[in-house]
Order: structure tokens, then sequence, then C-alpha cells
């Protein structure tokens, strides 16, 4: 006998965890600082060294390369693949594994329109055909109350692996290889606005579809109960929270919501609520340049010194000292 009850449960649990989902993604910016479009003639290597807190994206709109990987591990790419960086760092894109790299940036670039330049290295009597075409993006990667998920991505995210669920995407990757020749005029910004959208895509299906092995957030996530405190939690996180105020919205005794929070979660629940907390505010100090005071109200916090308290405990800096100089040379595409 079916027992219908439980089924349903389990597809509103899974309806509910998709619009939580939903609405903690809305916070997800994926914006690009500057885009390069890459025609070379094999053999050839090109080295990237952005910086870890910036996401590359890179696009196969002609031949077939090697990804190689700071650990030397190799991602071979054929014509239509995509993959993203979430954590960027040192990487290399190879005509073959044995080919010798140099750094992208010592290659002549040519601006064609705002935050899109054209790198070529191709050889006069080379077959057009036979020449290697890219397209690829450095990226500003924001989560928001999301932000520790970035730490937790797989280092290299392949569009390939999300074809099947999302065939939507199909479509967006041949527009690119379409717009990659840059015959049409504003080809370039159309390709930078399809990066954001396939890497953004790319972010969306890897949470949608569970996040890897992570499954204690997502399994919280799909909890009726606990997936409801944590959108309340990440909606607001200045407000004064208590674990018993926490268990309210869950709809369940104090003991039971502790409980099931730490064992899900792997933290208790005001821990969590602390760390996230902390987590905006390093990004909102030090991205977005606030004040130490309009941090701490945004936060709760009833003083910045009870804020700088609370943020040297977590973190171990003071918020003055988390603030990173800036002008990073990096300039931001409109």
């Amino acid at each position: 006998m079916i027992d219908r009850s439980s089924a349903l449960s389990e597809e509103q649990a899974d309806h509910a965890a998709g619009d939580w989902i939903s609405e903690l993604l809305l916070g997800m910016r994926l914006s690009g600082l500057h885009y390069r479009r890459i025609e070379m003639t094999p053999p050839f290597g090109t080295r990237f060294t952005n910086a870890t807190t910036r996401a590359q994206f890179h696009f196969v709109a002609q031949g077939a390369i090697v990804l190689r990987m700071y650990d030397g591990s190799l991602y071979p790419l054929g014509t239509g693949d995509a993959v993203l960086l979430p954590r960027g760092g040192m990487h290399e894109l190879l005509s073959s594994p044995d080919a010798p790299s140099q750094s992208i940036d010592d290659i002549d670039a040519v601006p064609i329109c705002d935050g899109v330049s054209c790198v070529t290295a191709c050889r006069d009597d080379a077959d057009q055909d036979a020449n290697i075409r890219l397209f690829s993006g450095c990226m500003a990667f924001d989560l928001g109350g999301m932000q520790p998920l970035i730490s937790l991505m797989p280092a290299v995210m392949p569009v390939h692996t999300l074809l099947s669920h999302y065939p939507e995407l199909l479509p967006m990757l041949e527009a690119m290889a379409r717009e990659s020749s840059l015959d049409r005029a504003g080809a370039g910004g159309i390709l930078a606005r399809l990066a954001d959208v396939v890497a953004a895509s790319i972010v969306r299906g890897w949470v949608e579809c569970g996040c890897g092995e992570l499954g204690g957030w997502v399994a919280a996530l799909r909890d009726p109960r606990l997936g409801r405190v944590l959108v309340a939690v990440h909606r607001n996180p200045g407000q004064a929270w208590t674990v018993a105020g926490m268990a309210a919205v869950a709809g369940a005794s104090r003991s039971v919501f502790a409980e099931r929070f730490m064992r899900l979660l792997g933290v208790a629940p005001l821990a969590y609520v602390t760390q996230l907390r902390m987590r905006l505010a390093r990004q909102w100090i030090d991205e977005k340049h606030l004040s130490i005071d309009a941090v701490a109200w945004q936060l709760g916090y009833s003083s910045q010194a009870a804020f700088s308290r609370a943020f040297k405990r977590t973190t171990g800096l003071t918020p003055a000292a988390a603030r990173q100089p800036t002008g990073s040379g990096i300039r931001r595409s409109a």
C-alpha cells in the first residue's frame, strides 16, 4: 500500500526547498569585470593568475584545448564547452598538455568595447579554421548570505554536466559560438552578457542539484521547518535572533529545533547567525566599503564596540584590519 501522505510531504518539501533556494539565490551577483576574446594558432598556452577573490569563466567557441589547474589536473574542453572557476586562481589554457604557456597579460590586447578586449596571436600562414577561439571573463562573484558556498564549490564547474537537467543552456552556448566571430556589431557586449547568464546558471544548477556532496545545508533547506528558519535568518540577519525565536519560526519546541539544527548543519543556531553576520560584515567592509558604524547597525549590534568585539572574536581581526586597500587596478565594466 502506497503511503500517499508521505509522498505528498516529500513533494511539498522539494517544492518549498526550490522556492527557498530561489529566494536565497536572488542575492547572487556574478558580474563581469573584464572579458577577452582570444584567438590563437596552435601550439599555444595562456596562463591566468587572477586573484582567488575573482571567478573566471571560459567558453570554447572553436577548437579543442586543455584546462590545466594549479594542482596539475587536466580538463579537456571542446567546441561549445564552457567552464566556471568560482575561485579563479592560477590556471592555464593549452592547445596540448605539453605546450608552453605565457601570461595572458603579456599578450597585446585591443579594446573593442567597454570592458571587452581582443587578444590575437595567430600566424599569418595559418588556416583560420585551425585557430582556436575562446571567450573569457574575469568576474566578481557575490553570493550574499550564501558566500560560504563559494569555498565549498568544485574548483572547476563545467557546463556539460548540467545540460541534461537544463537544456535551455544549449541555445545560449550556441548563441555565444555564433557571436564569437565578432563579425556583427555589438558582438562583444552580447557575448559578455551571455557569459554572465551562463556562469550564473552553472552556479544555480549546482545548488539546485544538491550542491554536490554538501548534503547538510540542502537537507536543512528541504526540511519544512528548518528551511523557513534559514530563509528568515538570511533575509534579516540583523534581527535580534534567539533560539526561542528561531524555534517559533520553525514551529517546533526549543529543544527539538536546536537538536535538529545542530544535527543537519553541524553548528548551533546562534553560532550560525553570528557566522553569517561576520561573513556579511567582511564583505560589506572590504568590498562595499561601508563604514564600520553602518555595518554594525545593519547587523543588529547596539554599538560599534559590541560589533567589533564579536567580529574579532569570530575572525581574529579588528574590522579596520579586515578592510583591504582599494585600487586593485581592475576596472569594473558598466
